[in-house]
């Protein structure tokens, strides 16, 4: 397989800390970048941190410092936490980036001669923490007066100048483009919603303010900055070079996809390919908006003190582990619950257990009884043909469910193979083999060496780390780890090292979690 395949996260808000919902976009967006990369494609995975904005401004002030040197400190945190993540993300974009504030005027410029641009007066109700305004119908009135965004943010009214996006010139051809491309927008929630949305009526989009100045100046008007999601959807043309159509990048574009959190999803599905469209730039392939986390069935709230910080869940459980469990739990798209007793039962039985015993029962056998050295492929009986033609079925079958974005899918298609070569390796019994018929013994263990072989190396976009000790205890080279190389064997003879246990079993302690001896 080859060629060129884009992917994003959102480029993440810096007034706060990253958490666990951060952690899970980008480790989602790692997994499928890394498949693609075994599959043979070149790969541009962007991510980054979004920097401008009035709540931004406001955040720095109230902690006595710049703008620049808040947005310093957490888009640090933020690359810090990708780091131990394992995120291989090749393009990190600042909005406060020189290259990016270039990108994004050359963006307003364009749409701008256009005609898509005009200067007027904005007055209505504005979220700040939202950094949006808030049409009447979607506002909740209080009884003292107050009023709230659907996302539970206060409201104020505020009136100032303001350039405007003619959204309503696009209307018929948004509708027009999600009928011809049915798979834009997924899943089917956020779908149904965005398509509500835009039937309902659009209004023209206020894309500049003049009451803050923490933000890209307006070309040709520096009263002016840049509505905050007219700079930030900017970045993923940065990431390519825009507007350079000799950048080296500039044939990443159009993105394949864009994975978001389901909240900005109207962000990206109306107003960036309406603003595409008016620069006459292509729009990426799809827009896929995730759930968000509660943390032991609650939502996760500084108040609660239940924001959980991937970092140290990762130190405590292991990176893989937490890598896997959130892959895992439930199907990408949907909200998910973070649950410690969850995560130690995967742990325990599926790592641990399935894969962890199927690994260290084969290799050990093969140390023991084979003096560590990988014999030949034998004749094989139909029990192991039907075994390996299952684990050769499996790069086809996780291809097929990595290219609908179903993560924790492909991850049951190899759980299916785990459990029929545990019910093999039971069946078989080459500990009683040894005795009765060695030869026999060496073949199926060379099946089930060959089995964990594909296993491991599919689970390597999961689970890096893991799976690369284990492709080493299997004898496999690093030239021979990437999913094309399952087609040739790797050759017998070869001496594969002591094996060691990879998935060690957890017990909850009382204030922590032990592992077990």
């Amino acid at each position: 397989m080859t060629g060129r395949y884009t992917i994003t996260t959102p480029i993440f808000y810096v007034n706060g800390a990253p958490h666990i919902g951060h952690a899970y976009t980008s480790i989602a967006c790692d997994v499928i970048a890394r498949f693609h990369r075994l599959s043979g494609k070149e790969v541009l995975f962007v991510t980054g941190t979004d920097e401008h904005g009035q709540k931004v401004e406001q955040s720095a002030l109230a902690q006595g410092m710049a703008p620049q040197e808040f947005a310093d400190r957490i888009s640090g945190q933020f690359q810090e936490m990708q780091r131990r993540m394992g995120i291989s993300a090749n393009e990190f974009v600042r909005t406060t980036q020189e290259r990016h504030k270039g990108a994004a005027r050359a963006l307003w410029e364009k749409v701008a001669q256009n005609g898509h641009i005009y200067l007027g007066a904005y007055e209505g109700w504005y979220s700040t923490r939202d950094e949006a305004f808030i049409g009447e119908d979607e506002i909740t009135v209080h009884p003292d007066g107050s009023r709230t965004a659907p996302s539970g943010a206060p409201l104020e009214w505020v009136r100032e100048p303001s350039y405007f996006f003619r959204l309503t010139e696009f209307q018929d051809r948004l509708l027009a483009y999600y009928e011809e491309n049915p798979s834009f927008i997924g899943p089917l929630g956020p779908k149904r919603e965005i398509e509500s949305f835009v039937r309902h009526g659009l209004r023209d989009l206020s894309i500049s303010r003049t009451s803050f100045k923490w933000g890209v100046e307006v070309p040709g008007d520096p009263e002016h900055v840049m509505y905050v999601w007219f700079d930030a959807l900017a970045n993923y043309l940065t990431a390519v070079g825009y507007p350079d159509a000799d950048s080296p990048k500039a044939a990443f574009w159009p993105a394949d996809v864009h994975v978001v959190g389901k909240e900005i999803a109207r962000f990206h599905c109306v107003y960036w390919p309406a603003f595409l469209m008016a620069a006459g730039l292509p729009l990426p392939k799809r827009v896929f908006a995730h759930g968000w986390w509660t943390v032991e069935g609650e939502k996760m709230s500084k108040s609660l003190g239940n924001v959980l910080d991937p970092v140290a869940l990762a130190e405590e459980f292991g990176l893989d582990q937490l890598r896997f469990f959130l892959m895992r739990e439930v199907p990408f798209g949907g909200d998910s619950n973070f649950s410690r007793r969850s995560l130690i039962t995967r742990m325990n039985v599926e790592l641990a257990n399935d894969l962890g015993n199927l690994a260290q029962r084969t290799l050990s056998q093969v140390a023991r009884n084979l003096e560590g050295v990988l014999p030949e492929q034998g004749p094989q009986t139909e029990e192991d043909r039907h075994l390996l033609a299952q684990a050769a079925l499996l790069p086809v079958l996780m291809d097929e469910q990595i290219g609908r974005l179903a993560l924790n899918e492909a991850l049951e298609e190899v759980w299916k193979l785990i459990r029929a070569a545990n019910a093999y390796i039971d069946h078989q019994a080459p500990w009683k083999l040894k005795k009765t018929d060695p030869q026999r013994m060496a073949d199926v263990l060379r099946v089930l060496v060959d089995v964990i072989r594909v296993i491991a190396t599919m689970l390597q976009p999961y689970m890096p780390e893991t799976m690369a000790r284990m492709l080493d205890q299997l004898g496999v080279g690093e030239e021979e780890r990437h999913f094309e190389a399952l087609q040739t064997p790797v050759p017998a003879g070869r001496v594969l090292p002591k094996p060691q246990g990879l998935f060690p079993r957890y017990v909850e302690a009382a204030e922590n979690v032990e592992v077990s001896s």
